[in-house]
């Protein structure tokens, strides 16, 4: 039985104890800020919060019973976040940069650590298609990065003449041909 309690590693020796995420504050300055692992109750928290919202979106029903209480519902920033909440209000960081951090930090609880950074390189939602602006802009960059060559033939013309074709004279022969 010994041998079988060898079989696991420690979980520290793999799993992600934080998350270190550069924004530009006040004056230009990049301030890097690490995000510690939330403790188990508020990450238990996190997971219901966002279940429950992924629920709702998904038009399913809400649940009788309050999920969070009102306080704690106001601080999922916070939960997700820990002491930097506080360290990031006080560097004066912008509503989008705070909201964006809060963001891939809780993706990172919800999910793991590829999902977050996935989340911080695009501003959405991991997983979820963009709108097709947003598409058509992504496949322009990657023909443009390809070497802009595409595979999709460009539509023939439909008037029944043949595009780039030489004009012609008058009654068929081409301009400058003998009339022998």
């Amino acid at each position: 039985m010994a041998e079988a309690s060898n079989q696991f590693e420690a979980l520290d020796d793999f799993l992600d104890d934080y998350l270190e995420l550069p924004v530009r504050i006040r004056g230009g300055e990049v301030r890097v800020y690490r995000i510690e692992d939330p403790p188990a109750e508020d990450g238990i928290r996190i997971e219901r919060v966002t279940t429950l919202a992924a629920r709702l979106a998904a038009g399913q029903k809400a649940p009788d019973a309050p999920v969070l209480d009102d306080d704690e519902e106001r601080d999922l920033y916070r939960l997700c976040l820990g002491d930097t909440y506080d360290e990031m209000l006080d560097d004066g960081v912008g509503w989008a940069q705070f909201k964006h951090v809060a963001m891939t930090a809780m993706f990172w609880v919800i999910a793991d650590k590829e999902t977050a950074a996935e989340f911080w390189r695009t501003g959405q939602q991991p997983g979820k298609a963009g709108n097709r602006a947003d598409r058509r802009a992504q496949a322009r960059r990657s023909t443009s990065a390809s070497g802009g060559a595409s595979t999709t033939p460009q539509p023939g013309s439909t008037s029944g003449t043949r595009a780039g074709s030489r004009p012609r004279g008058r009654r068929g022969r081409s301009p400058g041909a003998s009339r022998d």
